[in-house]
């Protein structure tokens, strides 16, 4: 779309303190007139809109009516946001406290900052002006949402995940939900986060360099990919990683990584190209480790296989509430492959592929937490036995909000200890080691 018919495009604005509606209207028509657009049309987008701030302030100081400094910005800024940017909800995008923005329909707007959900004082002006907005977004990513194709989830240019859904499948009118994803961290400023402990840390990572298959396991916006994202900056930088993903997220700092991006299928229905078939085609690539962002379905059986045939240290995201709910998802979600492998054998690839689990937790006060790092000890086809070597206990909510607790250590099986002695890894004081593996205390996921 032209800037032109963008600019002419837009409805009435929302007012919410942006600025009075009519004189958006009324200031958006006189830019559109006093623009080159052919010289507008070479211009990169920060050009853009720095060349339209300064055609409106000349408009305005010419022109217009007599505003304060601060409402003279914020007209520019409205005005300029309709034409180049998403309306109202430009300066969400732009506030890096906010990492989720929720519209339920145009007259309620939600973010989420610092792990705690607020409503905002913003609304669209209409249904048509917030469709006009998702039209905007989603074009971006060369997709298309009308009534025969209701749903969209993508990843945009700039990496945040945004998901669409209209009416009739949404009865509150059009739904849009963008995901903001925070650089990469590492483990030692999770710890600042108060995610896990010094103890902890030394462990995970002493436990993704000597290779071990981790999974993270976790429920909705509790912080998988960021920690996931941590331990694969423990990778060495001379080993090849694939990474697998649904919508791009991981933020991977190594030289050779490779990464992989699945694709839905085009308006014909046509094109797609699954998780499962990037993880097939991912074995081809010579890996040394594997990533997958999640694994939600059949390529759970292919990643389970990698695991267990020479891709030590291979790193993959569960969707579930607890250790023992994340095996029994794993186990579910590998009998979903075309293969009808029974259950019982599916036991056996988990039980020799998987190493390590580790369980995050987003406590009610907005904190994520690793709530238990738990190594599988269970072997063939027997139950699933987990052994929990770090735990955090929380306590009562205190009356200011927070969740307080500690992080608690536990010895690990001599086995472990030993393979991590021959990778090169030292053991974190806190943990120590076992005296008789008889000793472990474990407990059965069934």
């Amino acid at each position: 779309m032209g800037l032109r018919s963008r600019l002419a495009a837009q409805d009435e604005p929302a007012e919410a303190g942006h600025g009075d509606s009519r004189l958006v209207a009324t200031y958006r028509a006189k830019l559109l007139e006093e623009i080159d657009l052919a010289e507008m049309a070479g211009m990169g987008t920060a050009e853009r809109r720095e060349r339209l701030e300064r055609v409106l302030g000349h408009i305005l100081s010419r022109e217009g009516p007599v505003l304060s400094a601060q409402q003279r910005a914020l007209l520019i800024r409205r005005v300029v946001d309709e034409a180049l940017g998403l309306g109202i909800l430009e300066p969400l995008l732009e506030d890096a406290s906010i990492t989720e923005i929720m519209v339920n329909g145009p007259d309620r707007i939600f973010v989420e900052r610092a792990g705690r959900v607020e409503q905002l004082p913003l609304r669209f002006a209409s249904e048509e002006q917030l469709m006009q907005t998702i039209e905007r977004i989603v074009s971006a990513v060369n997709r298309r949402v009308d009534e025969s194709n209701p749903m969209v989830d993508a990843r945009l240019p700039s990496g945040e995940r945004v998901n669409v859904i209209i009416p009739p499948l949404s009865l509150t009118g059009p739904s849009l939900t963008i995901r903001r994803f925070p650089r990469a961290y590492t483990l030692a400023e999770l710890i600042g986060f108060g995610t896990l402990d010094q103890q902890i840390m030394l462990l995970l990572a002493a436990l993704v360099r000597a290779k071990f298959n981790v999974i993270v396991s976790g429920g909705t916006g509790s912080g998988k990919t960021t920690l996931l994202n941590a331990l694969s900056g423990l990778i060495p930088p001379g080993e090849r990683i694939i990474t697998v993903e649904d919508a791009a997220e991981l933020q991977l700092q190594q030289n050779h990584v490779v990464r992989l991006e699945s694709r839905p299928p085009n308006v014909e229905g046509k094109g797609e190209v699954t998780i499962r078939e990037l993880v097939r085609n991912s074995l081809r690539m010579r890996p040394d480790r594997i990533i997958v962002g999640e694994v939600r379905g059949g390529e759970t059986l292919d990643m389970l296989q990698a695991m267990s045939t020479g891709h030590d240290g291979s790193l993959a995201t569960v969707h579930a509430n607890s250790a023992e709910d994340g095996l029994m998802r794993l186990q579910t979600l590998a009998s979903m492959s075309e293969l009808q492998v029974p259950f019982e054998a599916l036991r056996d690839q988990i039980n020799s592929a998987v190493d390590v689990l580790v369980q995050l937790v987003r406590h009610p006060d907005g904190t994520r937490r690793i709530e238990e790092v738990a190594l599988l000890a269970s072997r063939g086809r027997e139950p699933f036995r987990i052994a929990t070597v770090a735990r955090f206990d929380a306590q009562p909510m205190t009356p200011d909000g927070t969740v307080p607790g500690a992080f608690r250590h536990f010895p690990l099986p001599r086995a472990v200890a030993e393979r991590l002695r021959l990778a090169g890894e030292s053991l974190p004081a806190a943990f120590g080691v076992l005296p008789d593996d008889r000793r472990l205390i474990t407990r059965e996921a069934l």
